[in-house]
């Protein structure tokens, strides 16, 4: 059985990765309106891997006894008007997201749950990936500053991103 303290962080957590794939969401609206198809497949890719996560957890804290609890998502705020600026808000939003995946390990570690942790190192390891992803289209959007065909070009790229379901734990 979880105890109460890190069930709290685990529903904690589960909505803030929902709110990630919602935040994620908008984002691809806006390239859908700018009609960057390679950029919306990235979104894409993107929720999809959000869902996939909140799902981990969702299943995780189920499997050990805890209770569900669903909460509101907060509407998602797109911040920027343009790929690099919305780019810096996704690796902020990143960031954000490994400083709460810490402090659910911090939790787990307090109340010395090995099996969270075990569960907790592979996210660790997820937003390492994450970041590092965001910030290698982000270091290409610097590259690239106001060149509409190197912007294409990256579109380009950015359409053979596929979703592989992450095998978590």
């Amino acid at each position: 059985m979880i105890s109460e303290k890190l069930q709290e962080a685990f529903n904690e957590q589960i909505n803030k990765e929902l709110y990630s794939e919602y935040l994620y969401l908008a984002m691809k609206v806006y390239f859908q309106e700018q009609n960057l198809q390679g950029f919306v497949n990235w979104f894409d890719v993107q929720v999809q891997e959000e869902h996939a996560h909140a799902m981990g957890m969702f299943d995780y804290l189920n499997e050990r006894g805890g209770k569900i609890d669903l909460r509101a998502i907060e509407k998602p705020v797109v911040e920027g008007n343009t790929p690099l600026e919305i780019f810096e808000h996704v690796l902020r939003h990143e960031e954000y997201v490994t400083s709460r995946i810490n402090h659910l390990m911090d939790v787990a570690e307090e109340v010395r749950d090995r099996a969270a942790m075990h569960l907790l190192d592979w996210y660790l390891k997820e937003q390492v990936e994450e970041e590092s992803n965001v910030g290698g289209v982000l270091a290409t959007l610097r590259l690239i500053g106001e060149d509409k065909h190197a912007l294409l070009m990256l579109d380009r790229e950015l359409a053979a991103r596929t979703f592989v379901a992450p095998v978590i734990g």
